[in-house]
Order: structure tokens, then sequence, then C-alpha cells
């Protein structure tokens, strides 16, 4: 993270900076599609972005390494140990560890509820010992926590022009939209952690059980039932896609370009999975390089330049 993004945020202590520098990694790392929309937005916005970002990545880390048979106690103590960590740290307005700090730094600077944190949290144990879903409703539960409050906690870091509980519903809806593109994308991973986040009920009503997805997986073929499944649940998530979309006039017009990319970037995902067939179980569905620089690399050249004029205007 460049000095000048840690000024103009107005993060001066060494350590903190530190920290938020660890948290950049972090997004640059594993968070490729919208760290590259997080460019877009003003330099005294994008700490608080990676910081939340960080968050939600480290703890996810924990869970993630859960394998079949693996010792499941140690994780839940390692995600228990960093929930005592967050709750002290927002109790006092600071903490000495390498993402909390940035992370309560920013709760406190944007005055974001306690509560998303305790929810992403909750749904991070679901993690644990929860590994399919009966349906929609269930599901529903675990990417409240798991998303949608992601979006609730970003919103104040990005600012709205209506009162903040008008763009809610939309800030949430967006983060539900990212998770579903994620959970039909990553089936196949998600399968060898010995998870399914799709909803039983549904993928039973075309006939696909674990098993057929499982079998698929293993030979890298793809039955016409789990392509009819995988049309469903995208046609769906299209649908939570354009209830979300409101949302982005509702935000601070120098973080709408941000939000706008990251929607068309995300939203690619789903185009690149229809264009493979639904072959999602056999390889990764990507948006190609060229097509997230298509798309990020002009908005970037316009608010550059519209930065650019309103300081001549000064």
């Amino acid at each position: 993270m460049s000095a000048a993004e840690l000024d103009a945020a107005g993060i001066r202590e060494p350590w903190l900076r530190a920290a938020y520098r660890h948290c950049r990694r972090l997004h640059a790392a594993y968070g490729r599609t919208y760290f590259l929309a997080t460019r877009l937005l003003t330099p005294a916005r994008r700490p608080a972005v990676h910081a939340l970002y960080g968050f939600a990545r480290w703890a996810d880390e924990i869970v993630d390494a859960v394998q079949p048979g693996a010792d499941t106690a140690g994780r839940a103590a390692e995600l228990d140990h960093l929930d005592r960590l967050l709750r002290a740290g927002l109790a006092r307005g600071s903490s000495t560890h390498p993402v909390v700090a940035a992370v309560v730094d920013t709760a406190a600077r944007y005055r974001i509820p306690h509560r998303h944190f305790a929810a992403f949290l909750r749904s991070m144990r679901m993690d644990l010992d929860t590994t399919a879903y009966p349906d929609y409703a269930a599901l529903s539960e675990y990417v409240h926590g798991s998303a949608e409050v992601i979006g609730l906690q970003v919103l104040p870091v990005l600012g709205t022009v209506v009162p903040r509980e008008h763009a809610e519903p939309h800030a949430a809806a967006l983060g539900e939209a990212f998770q579903l593109t994620n959970f039909v994308r990553d089936v196949g991973e998600d399968l060898d952690r010995g998870r399914l986040y799709l909803p039983a009920d549904e993928l039973a009503a075309f006939g696909v059980d674990r098993d057929l997805l499982l079998w698929c997986r293993r030979t890298g073929r793809t039955d016409a039932r789990v392509r009819r499944a995988l049309a469903h649940l995208v046609a769906r998530t299209r649908a939570v896609y354009r209830r979300a979309r409101p949302g982005i006039g509702m935000l601070d017009p120098a973080s709408r370009p941000c939000v706008a990319t990251a929607y068309t970037l995300y939203g690619g995902i789903l185009d690149a999975i229809v264009a493979a067939d639904y072959d999602v179980l056999g390889r990764r569905a990507v948006v190609a390089r060229r097509r997230r620089l298509a798309v990020a690399g002009p908005a970037v050249a316009r608010t550059a330049l519209t930065r650019a004029c309103r300081l001549l205007r000064r």
C-alpha cells in the first residue's frame, strides 16, 4: 500500500500502517477481481476496504484449511481466538494483531456496526461442521453472515447520497450475488473440501445429488442434469444482481465506478460459466485478464481524469 493512500486516510502510526499494508497484501493475493475495482476508489477509502477484505480472508483461511478428517477442534479454537481478539479490539478501539488492528481502526473511523462482524464469524463457524444445505432458506442464513454483511460493512466506507438504510438492502444483495457466483464457480473446489453450497432440494429437482457432482469432479465430465441445475442457479444469481443494481446510483459518486466495475466483472464470471457450457467441475471459470482490463482500464482512466480536473479547479 502506498504511503500516499495511508496519508490520505489519515493513518499515521507506523504499527497501524503496517497492519493496513498486510491487509492489502491479502486482498491483492486472494481477491483479484474486487482488488482491481478498488483502484477506482479515492486513495483515502482504499485502506479501509483492504482492511475489511483482509480480515474476512484471514478468517476464511482458518476454516478453509479444514479438510475431511482434519483437526476441526483446532480450527474452531483458532476462530474463537480471532473472535476474542476482535471483540477486545472493538471494545478498546485498538489491537496489536496484524489484521485485527486495521479492521478495528476501520470500524471506528466509519462507525461500522459491530453486529456485522459477529454475524460474519457466526457463518465462519458454520463452515466447521456444516457440509451441505437442504434448501435455499438454510443457505441464506449462511450467506447473510458470509457475504451480505460484507456489503453492509463496506457501505459506510463507500458513502451514500441517500439515507444509508435505503441503500443497505442493495448492498446486502450485491454481497449475496458475489457469494452465489462463487458457489457456482467453485463447486468443484468446495467438494474437495467436503462442502457443498448448492441447495440440495433444487439440485434434486434436476436429478442431481452430491454423488453425481463428485462423479463429475472425479471424471472431469459434466452430466446434462448438472448443466440444467447450474443453469437454474445462474439464472437465480442474475436475478440477485438485478436486485442489487439500483444501489450503485445511491452511492457517493466517487465510489460508483468501483462498485459498477466489480458488478460487471463478477457478473462476467457467470457469463464465463455459461460460455463453458457449465463445465465448472472440471475447470475453474474465470474472466480473462484482457476482459478485466477492458472493463476496468477505461474506468480507471476516466476516474483519474475526473480527479485531475477537480484538482485543477481548486
